[in-house]
C-alpha cells in the first residue's frame, strides 16, 4: 500500500485513499494524522506566505504597480466585486470570510495540479466548511431577525399558527451543510478518482494528453465548485440578515 502524499504520474500502484501518516494517543483514543492533514497544512502554508507576501507588498504600494502588485490588487478586487454582487450592503461583514475560504477552496482543489491530493477530496474537510456556514446562517438569523419572524419562516408557507410544515422546514435547515459539503467532495473526489484511474491503467500512455484532463477536473472544475461553495454561503447568510416581516 502506497502512503505517500503525493500522486506520483508515472507510478504504476496509482493510490487515491486517505492513508494515516503517525498516531498519538489522546485522552485514551488513537488520533491520525493522515496525508489530509499534510495536505491541508502545505495550502494553509501556501496561503499564509502568499498572505505575508502581499501584506509586505501593499505597505510599500507605489503609484505604478509591479507584477506582484498587479496580482494582488486584482484578487482583492475581483473578490470584494463578487461579495459586493451577491450580498449588497452586508457585503462588509462577511467579506474577509468569504475572501478566505474561496482562496483555501480553490488553491484546495487545484491543488492536485502539483501532486497533492486534494484536502476538498476528504469529506471531512468539506464537512467542516458546510457546518461553518450552517453556524454562520443561523447566529447571524438570531443576531438580525425577530423569534417571530424565525417562527413564521419555519412555518412557510402556512400561517405561523397552523407549523404543518415546521418539521420539514427543520429538515430542510439541516441538509443545508449536508449538501454544501456533499456537492464540493464528490466533484473534487471524481476528479481525483478518474485521474488516479488514467495514470494508474493507461501508464504507459499517460503521456502529455492527461494535462487536457488536469485543466477541467482540477482548474475548471475546482474553480466552477468554489464559486458555487461561496456563491450558496454568501445567498444563505444574506437570507439570514434580511429583517423583512
Amino acid at each position: 500500500m502506497n502512503h505517500a502524499i503525493l500522486l506520483s504520474s508515472g507510478a504504476d500502484d496509482i493510490d487515491f485513499m486517505i492513508h494515516g501518516i503517525f498516531s498519538y494517543e489522546l485522552f485514551g483514543h488513537t488520533v491520525w494524522i493522515t496525508t489530509s492533514h499534510v495536505c491541508i497544512l502545505i495550502v494553509m502554508l501556501i496561503l499564509i506566505g502568499f498572505a505575508v507576501a502581499a501584506n509586505i507588498r501593499m505597505r510599500h504600494a507605489t503609484e505604478v504597480p509591479g507584477a506582484f502588485q498587479n496580482i494582488v490588487e486584482l484578487i482583492v478586487e475581483k473578490l470584494d466585486g463578487m461579495v459586493t454582487g451577491v450580498m449588497g450592503k452586508n457585503a462588509s461583514k462577511l467579506v474577509n470570510y468569504i475572501s478566505t475560504i474561496f482562496l483555501f477552496i480553490f488553491m484546495s482543489n487545484i491543488s492536485g495540479l502539483f501532486g497533492l491530493r486534494p484536502p476538498t477530496a476528504d469529506y471531512g474537510t468539506t464537512l467542516a466548511l458546510g457546518l461553518i456556514t450552517f453556524f454562520l446562517i443561523h447566529i447571524n438569523q438570531f443576531r438580525y431577525q425577530k423569534p417571530k419572524q424565525i417562527w413564521a419562516d419555519m412555518c412557510s408557507p402556512l400561517p405561523p399558527w397552523l407549523p404543518i410544515w415546521f418539521p420539514i422546514n427543520v429538515i430542510s435547515e439541516i441538509a443545508v451543510p449536508i449538501s454544501l459539503s456533499l456537492r464540493l467532495f464528490a466533484n473534487v473526489l471524481s476528479g481525483t478518482v478518474m485521474l488516479a484511474l488514467v495514470y494508474g491503467l493507461l501508464a504507459k500512455i499517460a503521456v502529455v494528453w492527461p494535462a487536457f484532463l488536469h485543466i477541467y477536473f482540477d482548474l475548471f472544475s475546482g474553480a466552477i465548485q468554489t464559486y458555487v461553495f461561496c456563491m450558496l454561503t454568501m445567498t444563505y447568510v444574506n437570507q439570514a440578515m434580511s429583517t423583512e416581516e
